[in-house]
Formats: C-alpha cells, sequence, structure tokens
C-alpha cells in the first residue's frame, strides 16, 4: 500500500475531517497530512487538485482517491483489515455500521444548533427540544451498543473503531455546550477526550488561529 495523505480542513471546526484522522491516528495507521483552512487563499488555489467533490475529507494512496468519511473508513477497512475498523463479530459490526450511518445522515438539529468549536465554551447554547431529542437519542445508541458489545474496554464496541471516530465530534460538541449526559455517556465522553488519537486531534485544534464565521454563531463581537 502506498503511503497515503490524509486532506482535512481546520481542525476547530471540521467535524468530518476529524472522524478518519483520529480513526487512522488511534489505530495506527500512518498518513501524512493535508490540511486546507476554511475561506483561505491556500483552499481556493488547491482544493480542486485535492478533492473531486471540492469538500473534506479526501484520503489518497498514490493517485487514487477516496472521498466522504464513510467510504473512507470502508476502504480502510479494506486495506487493513488487522486493524479491526469495525468490531470482527458479524453482529457488533452491523450494529457499528448502522449507528455510524445514522451519524452520517441524522442529528441534524445537532449539527446546527452545536456546530463543532473546539476552543469555544458556550454552555446551554443552542439547546432546543429538537436537539435535545437528537441528544436522547445518541445517548441511547452509545447505551445499546455499550451493553451489548462493549465489554471489552471503555469505548462502544469496547476497542476503538470507526463507530467512535464517527461519534468524535459529538463528544466535543458536548463539552463545548455543557450538555448534561447520564452517568454511563459522561463516562464514555470521558475515556474518548482522554484516548491519545482524540487527545492529539484537540491538541493541534487549539492552535489553530482562523475564525470562521459561519461556525461561530455564538461569538460576541
Amino acid at each position: 500500500m502506498a503511503g497515503c495523505t490524509l486532506v482535512i480542513g481546520n481542525k476547530n471546526y471540521s467535524s468530518w475531517s476529524m472522524r478518519p484522522w483520529v480513526l487512522m491516528r488511534q489505530l495506527g495507521i500512518a498518513f501524512d497530512e493535508k490540511r486546507l483552512p476554511f475561506h483561505s487563499g491556500e483552499w481556493d488555489a488547491e482544493i480542486e487538485r485535492w478533492s473531486p467533490s471540492r469538500l473534506v475529507p479526501v484520503l489518497w494512496s498514490g493517485e487514487q482517491s477516496v472521498w466522504d468519511t464513510l467510504a473512507i473508513m470502508e476502504t480502510l477497512h479494506e486495506w487493513h483489515p488487522e486493524k479491526d475498523v469495525w468490531p470482527r463479530d458479524a453482529v457488533a459490526r452491523a450494529f457499528a455500521r448502522s449507528i455510524s450511518a445514522e451519524m452520517h445522515s441524522g442529528f441534524r438539529d445537532l449539527r446546527a444548533k452545536m456546530p463543532m468549536n473546539i476552543r469555544a465554551s458556550h454552555p446551554g447554547k443552542g439547546m432546543s427540544a429538537e436537539v435535545q431529542a437528537n441528544i436522547a437519542r445518541i445517548e441511547r445508541l452509545w447505551g445499546e451498543a455499550r451493553r451489548r458489545f462493549g465489554a471489552g474496554g471503555p469505548f462502544l464496541f469496547g476497542a476503538f473503531g470507526a463507530a467512535d471516530a464517527m461519534y468524535a465530534p459529538v463528544v466535543m460538541r458536548f463539552k463545548t455546550y455543557a450538555v448534561k449526559l447520564e452517568a454511563e455517556s459522561a463516562r464514555y465522553c470521558e475515556a474518548m477526550l482522554a484516548c491519545a488519537g482524540v487527545r492529539a486531534w484537540i491538541d493541534d485544534a487549539l492552535k489553530e488561529k482562523e475564525f470562521v464565521a459561519d461556525d461561530e454563531p455564538y461569538a460576541t463581537a
């Protein structure tokens, strides 16, 4: 397998970029990083070269590109079967894929009202009945995964995998907006915040200086 390059956006804001980056870092899959800050000259000059969809993330290996987070995760599963991107057990794997796909396509109110912003702290901002319903659904999914499949470790399916990476930006949101969680969910968030791949992403995000107004609805003048 040729050396990989992962193309991402701002670490403070880009939830989609976070997912494969954290997964690869946590599982020890080597890659180079190409960061294109949003709304920048670098983005304008290079995005068409790096991304067929003009979106991030994109994973490159040689002349082959893979875009969209779930497609990248499935490709990593094929390229690195020894890394257990998805659970080995078929029942657990089906559940992990299902909750990852639900994250990929759902929870729109949470995303809109509580955008990922790792540097910020906005306790209570963005909460609504619709957002609370999204949060309750996420907690049910986490609880079921932990109850049925999580005996082998602190993550959704015991060991860290693709489903955890898919929900990593949700953990960031819950921290930024100080969302009150059930005890099991809070313990899971603590494990996520402490794991090396997530910690490395957070550390880099906190060093960024770019301000993207579209992702800062609660910023004060």
